[in-house]
Order: structure tokens, then C-alpha cells, then sequence
């Protein structure tokens, strides 16, 4: 609507208008009419529902759910492989006992000769367990697994060789310094 069609609405209708105020005590006789219809009514009740609160609180706990699904804790790459392969974790834990007691061996037997052998073996099996973590992490990510454990056990294979190997020719070093000892003693 126009402004002058709204202006020539309130003139054609002024003085219709009812502008008075109630009489005193309205608001209590009409509130006393509708309760002896409908029974009793309050001013100002507030209705509260039960189930506003429980929809706020459904979606308080969905909210700390997902939350908690996006940040929360994960599993670690080896609790993973855990789950997808549990013979892995047996052969890994054979392999890993077993390196382990070479690489006790190969440290009991570092001297000033060998130290240099030692360190080198021992930088060498790091660089091995990095790719195995890396062989890991693919079989997370869903690589072909036999392949991926194929590699995983040659990558363990590899470390045994490499330590049993050090550990001969540590050995040989030994040797020639006792037969280089003795033939100097003579």
C-alpha cells in the first residue's frame, strides 16, 4: 500500500477506533469468566518442558561424542597392526627378542677397534627400523599385506644378517689381534 492510500484508510476510519482504557478490575473479571469455563489459569506460567532440557542435553553429549571421535586419543600405528594382523605382531616380537640380544652382544663387544664397525652397524639398523615403521604405516593404510609383510619379515631378516655378519667379523678382529698380540710376545 501507499502512504496515501494508508492516509486516506485512518481518516474513513477515524473515531472507529476504540481508544479507551478498561475500567479497573477487567483483567481480574475476565480471568474470573475464563476459570469458572476452563478451571484454573495462572498469569505468567511458565511452562517449562522436560523435553527442551532433554534435547539440550542430547545434543550437549552428540556434541562431546564427536568431539571426543575428531581429537580423541588414537590408536597407535602398532595397536592398528594389532588389529588387521595379529601374526605379525608374533613373528615381530620373535624377530625383535632376537635382534635384541645381538644388538646386546654387538655393544658388549665394541673396543676401541670396533667401535667405528659398532656405530655404523648401529646407524645401519636405525635407517631399518624407519623403513619397517614405514612398512607399518602402509599396512595401515591398506598396501597389498602380504607384499607389505613379505617385507616386514625380510626387513627383520635383513637386521639378523647384518648383526650376525658384524658380529664375524668383530670376531676375525679379535683373532688378529690375539695371532698380532702373540707373534709380537714371541
Amino acid at each position: 500500500m501507499s502512504r496515501d492510500n494508508l492516509n486516506s484508510l485512518f481518516e474513513r476510519l477515524h473515531g472507529e477506533f476504540d481508544i479507551e482504557e478498561p475500567q479497573s478490575g477487567h483483567q481480574d473479571r475476565f480471568l474470573e469468566k475464563l476459570n469458572q469455563n476452563q478451571g484454573t489459569i495462572a498469569l505468567h506460567k511458565k511452562n517449562t518442558s522436560w523435553w527442551k532440557h532433554l534435547s539440550i542435553a542430547a545434543s550437549v553429549a552428540l556434541v562431546v561424542f564427536l568431539g571426543y571421535q575428531a581429537f580423541g586419543p588414537r590408536p597407535s600405528i602398532k595397536q592398528q597392526v594389532v588389529r588387521m594382523a595379529p601374526e605379525v605382531t608374533q613373528t615381530e616380537f620373535y624377530f625383535a627378542n632376537l635382534i635384541e640380544q645381538q644388538v646386546e652382544e654387538l655393544q658388549d663387544e665394541k673396543t676401541p677397534e670396533t667401535a667405528q664397525l659398532v656405530d655404523d652397524t648401529m646407524a645401519q639398523l636405525q635407517r631399518l627400523d624407519k623403513d619397517y615403521q614405514t612398512l607399518e604405516q602402509d599396512l595401515v593404510n591398506g598396501g597389498d599385506s602380504k607384499i607389505i609383510m613379505s617385507a616386514m619379515i625380510n626387513n627383520f631378516q635383513t637386521r639378523i644378517d647384518l648383526l650376525k655378519e658384524v658380529l664375524s667379523q668383530i670376531e676375525n678382529i679379535k683373532n688378529l689381534k690375539s695371532q698380532n698380540d702373540e707373534s709380537f710376545t714371541i
